[in-house]
């Protein structure tokens, strides 16, 4: 274990699940190496970390920080006055919370806090989690002492002395999760003795997953399947409107999903976008999946993600602009194979690693001695 000093961890990001979850497992990583350590988020007002984070025990603070809008719009006059006040406000924050080591996971965040603690001389490690790195990161790179990172070849955004090669965290639970399916198909109000299809958007949803599911209601209307559906907040008026008109009963529709162990537990096959870290849950639980990679994402990075899994015959996927006429099809389909769910459900396993958290805790703790 080491002997019990107090350190001072900052951790600096968000925006969505893909960058929250991953800082949470961080810390519970760090925590489990130095538990007399303290920790401080820095996120975004209004962002999911501002609920996740102290929901999981942890200090917040936000920053009126935003992303800037790539079209011509009126967001972008106010951009610069939250960013000047963002790094006014970090300054504060480093100088009251003092930390000896301070972690950046992306999103908009991440930026000035980060910035603020290089000014400090604090040491830095950033997390990239995609194959594509994110432009905060990238500009967070030369103050960085260590790059950890998810993907192979990285070496074309980050200086290579810097990259260690660590896997994506994903939340603890997941790892040590041995519930029983009974109780996670009472959890969601679910039956025994059906196959059960998981749809996920991510954590604000995924509108032509959505879109595609709701298309395809009737064909899914069967006594041998369920489905459980996380649709986002944004969706979900628009989505169980669409159960009710359509009298299916098999469909169990939820704007969001706590308990997401429960949930990869009871399912039989998993619909989800590719995003970074739910690939790296995917591999960790083993289960047979069709990711309708984003279109709306940085070089387009999530079909990359997803691109490699198929190559290895570790998962399927319905490309977006496909995925309204096809998804629904696919899934019945896999649904039907029961050879095919477990051919990808071995392969998608093989890719899994499970201690990306602590490969992490361990180069943070590093950079405070």
């Amino acid at each position: 274990m080491g002997d019990q000093k107090t350190y001072r961890v900052l951790i600096g990001g968000g925006g969505t699940g893909g960058h929250v979850f991953p800082a949470i497992a961080i810390a519970d990583a760090i925590k489990a190496l130095q538990p007399a350590t303290e920790f401080l988020f820095v996120g975004a007002n209004g962002k999911l970390e501002m609920e996740k984070v102290p929901e999981a025990g942890y200090a917040i603070k936000g920053l009126p920080v935003a992303g800037f809008q790539r079209s011509i719009t009126l967001k972008n006059l106010t951009f610069f006055y939250k960013l000047l006040v963002s790094m006014i406000q970090s300054r504060r924050i480093v100088r009251t919370f003092r930390p000896n080591v301070a972690v950046g996971v992306g999103g908009y965040a991440s930026g000035p806090i980060l910035k603020a603690a290089a000014r400090k001389g604090i040491p830095i490690l950033i997390q990239e989690q995609n194959s594509y790195a994110g432009v905060t990161n990238r500009l967070l790179a030369r103050a960085a002492k260590v790059i950890c990172v998810a993907y192979e070849e990285m070496e074309r955004y980050f200086p290579e002395e810097k990259i260690i090669l660590t896997g994506n965290p994903v939340r603890s639970r997941l790892l040590e999760f041995s519930g029983d399916r009974k109780e996670g198909l009472k959890e969601f109000g679910l039956k025994a003795g059906t196959q059960i299809c998981l749809v996920v958007g991510g954590s604000l949803g995924a509108r032509t997953i959505n879109r595609s599911i709701m298309e395809g209601l009737e064909k899914l209307d069967r006594e041998d399947l369920q489905l459980l559906w996380q649709c986002g907040t944004y969706y979900l008026e628009e989505a169980a409107a669409a159960v009710e008109k359509s009298g299916v009963r098999n469909v169990r529709v939820v704007p969001f999903i706590s308990k997401m162990e429960w949930a990869y537990q009871v399912a039989d096959v998993i619909v989800s976008r590719a995003g970074a870290i739910t690939i790296s849950e995917l591999c960790l639980v083993g289960k047979p999946a069709i990711l309708v990679p984003s279109p709306n994402v940085a070089e387009d990075h999530q079909t990359r993600n997803a691109r490699a899994l198929v190559d290895r015959k570790a998962a399927l996927m319905v490309p977006d602009r496909e995925a309204p006429a096809r998804l629904v099809d696919t899934l019945m389909e896999l649904m039907k194979d029961r050879d095919q769910q477990q051919q990808l459900a071995k392969h998608i396993t093989e890719l899994g690693i499970a201690d990306a958290s602590e490969r992490i805790a361990s180069e943070v703790l590093k950079l405070v001695n």
